[in-house]
């Protein structure tokens, strides 16, 4: 199952997506929450209401007529850095023993095909493609066996990086919560519906040219590992979201350094999922 958030004039309308088609769930299945996290919160219950909903025939649209809005709108966005060994290697660090973990402010949050935002105060903007889990279960002390069992889906991040911001300071947040460096989507991916997690091949594109080439095979802490150490320390709720880190090819060490700026697009894909992309612009 598909599950995304599109956007009708100022409103967020979840819907389910059914070939080339969504189904508005607002009008498919008004008895359902509005909010794609109160969704993925009724588990089973939400799910046998979006398969009848479905059945159903209303509600539908083409997909290719509405504007997608990230898939969720999460209370927390947490990130994971040095999560692969070839990112770890060209930064000139050493894999760490646990997972740093750093927020990103959900201001951040933006569409798989809106515009990224370069800031005014910096040249230095930068891509990192993602595996994001979006959490289905209010959860804590939730152990690396148990971690499967709280996954509401998975989805694509661009954990968008003001690279001399995040090196200001030892902590990263600002650096990585600018207005509209948060792209996620295009939509949930249902855990049945994707496999295993950890055998996903990813690549981002930046005008064409790819840049980053890996799977998530190679991440050092998995996505059990890290459900199990944030939720340790915090309760987890539906529809946050943690990005699991990158992989070698960002810009900042390339030679010369491969940042983007106005007019780049920046393209990320993920098998299985889907892919998201975005062109930048300058802030206005």
């Amino acid at each position: 199952m598909r599950l995304g958030t599109h956007r009708d004039g100022d409103a967020l309308r979840a819907f389910a997506l059914d070939g080339e088609e969504i189904v508005d769930l607002a009008a498919a299945a008004p008895s359902l929450p509005a909010a794609m996290a109160d969704i993925l919160a009724l588990g089973d219950d939400g799910r046998r209401a979006i398969d009848a909903a479905i059945a159903s025939g209303a509600g539908r649209r083409r997909l290719a007529d509405i504007r997608l809005a990230a898939p969720v709108t999460p209370r927390k966005i947490f990130a994971i850095g040095l999560n692969y060994a070839d990112h770890a290697a060209e930064a000139n660090r050493e894999l760490p023993e646990h997972p740093p973990v750093f927020a990103k402010m959900v201001s951040c949050l933006n569409g798989p095909y809106d515009d990224i935002e370069r800031p005014r105060v910096s040249d230095q903007l930068d891509y990192e493609a993602e595996l994001a889990i979006v959490i289905g279960k209010r959860c804590r002390h939730v152990t690396p066996e148990e971690a499967p069992g709280v996954v509401g889906g998975y989805t694509i991040a661009n954990d968008v990086t003001v690279r001399d911001w995040q090196r200001r300071t030892p902590q990263w947040t600002l650096g990585k919560s600018f207005d509209t460096a948060g792209p996620l989507g295009p939509w949930i991916v249902t855990p049945d519906e994707l496999g295993d997690p950890h055998a996903i091949a990813f690549r981002t594109l930046v005008n064409g040219e790819i840049r980053q080439e890996s799977n998530t095979s190679r991440m050092h802490q998995d996505c059990w590992a890290l459900i199990a150490e944030i939720s340790t320390a915090c309760t987890l709720e539906p529809g946050d979201v943690i990005e699991t880190g990158t992989d070698a090819g960002v810009g900042a060490f390339m030679e010369p350094r491969g940042y983007v700026g106005a007019g780049d697009v920046v393209r990320i894909e993920f098998d299985g999922i889907g892919a998201i992309e975005n062109r930048v612009v300058d802030e206005p």
